[in-house]
């Protein structure tokens, strides 16, 4: 007995019954070589950030017990981290990838999960403006950061210290760090009620902000978060609450970059016109500062003119209390500011601010 097998000219041939010869096996595949790694950007859901184009990291890898380098990198051309002439990096810039990577580290390496919430008690800066100027590609940067007090509650991380150095092609470019609380949502949602539970309430229109950002050291006057008020050096915070940047995505309090960019805008009227680098910044945030409550920026202001020591506030990171040294020589010419917000009477965060004169350079 045969079956038949139908060819494409639809002649029936015979075909036997009897198992086939086996057929020479396919040759193995030639090896290929492996795909090189490539550059892309962490998950913007590991630093809280909506936009792919405002996540500044690139790469992470533990190199020890809570030691960590990172790599990142900062676009030529950022739409509002640049300084006014457009040949540096804004050294907020190095705040903000300082907040990146606290948060990244608390997700993919300490093991925190996504839905849970920060408080960020306090930051501090240093930066060098001789490595922030912006070359004819973007900036890479190499991160070295460590964790240390970790605290936990169980097997939940609550709270730690980070510290980071900053190097641009073996360059120190900034070092600085932060204290960060991590908090479940059932503990936010306790912390934070009425504010997440209660339909956001209709603002009372906040007057009307400047038409010229020249004085604040800014180009568009959407990037102004401040507007005077009849006291002197006292501002009203009224940042626009659309701002791609500043209000990347949706929180139910004003973002703490949002207060520091309101302390180096401060800081820049008393400045105006001279040019100046931020290059110290020590901010501690005492509470949450509401969207629909004014809030106020006072500042106090001095000018080192002949190369004394300058006082210099840090926080100490498991008290959350400020202390002042006056060990820190600066240089003539700086100009330090002391910035206050306030909001119903209670300060929500202060910072220490030091600048220097574009052409000189520490």
């Amino acid at each position: 007995m045969t079956l038949l097998t139908v060819h494409q000219d639809n002649h029936p041939t015979p075909h036997p019954t009897t198992t086939p010869p086996a057929t020479t096996p396919p040759p193995h595949p030639a090896p290929t070589t492996p795909m090189p790694r490539l550059t892309t950007t962490v998950p913007r859901e590991y630093v809280h950030r909506s936009s792919l184009a405002e996540v500044f990291l690139t790469g992470s890898e533990k190199t020890g017990d809570n030691h960590y380098t990172l790599t990142a990198q900062w676009p030529r051309a950022h739409t509002f981290y640049t300084t006014p002439d457009g040949t540096h990096h804004d050294p907020l810039q190095a705040a903000e990838t300082i907040r990146q990577t606290g948060l990244y580290l608390a997700h993919a390496e300490l093991g925190v999960p996504l839905d849970h919430h920060f408080l960020m008690w306090n930051i501090h800066l240093t930066t060098h403006p001789q490595h922030l100027h912006i070359g004819p590609t973007p900036t890479d940067l190499t991160l070295t950061a460590t964790c240390t007090t970790l605290r936990y509650k169980g097997k939940r991380l609550a709270d730690f210290t980070m510290h980071i150095h900053i190097t641009r092609n073996g360059h120190t470019t900034a070092t600085g760090g932060g204290q960060f609380t991590c908090l479940t949502p059932t503990t936010y949602q306790r912390l934070r009620q009425p504010h997440t539970t209660q339909p956001t309430p209709q603002p009372t229109p906040p007057p009307t902000p400047p038409t010229d950002p020249t004085p604040y050291g800014r180009h568009l006057p959407l990037d102004l978060v401040l507007t005077p008020t009849p006291q002197p050096h006292t501002w009203q915070l009224t940042p626009n609450p659309h701002h791609p940047i500043l209000f990347d995505h949706t929180t139910d309090h004003i973002p703490g970059m949002v207060l520091l960019e309101a302390a180096r805008q401060a800081t820049h009227t008393h400045t105006h016109p001279t040019p100046t680098h931020l290059t110290t910044l020590h901010a501690t945030f005492h509470r949450y500062t509401e969207h629909h409550t004014p809030t106020y920026i006072t500042t106090t202001h001095t000018t080192n003119t002949t190369g004394d020591t300058t006082h210099t506030n840090t926080t100490d990171a498991d008290t959350h209390t400020t202390h002042v040294d006056t060990n820190t020589p600066t240089p003539t010419g700086t100009h330090t500011t002391h910035v206050t917000g306030h909001q119903n009477n209670h300060t929500v965060f202060t910072a220490h601010l030091t600048t220097t004169p574009t052409h000189h350079h520490p």
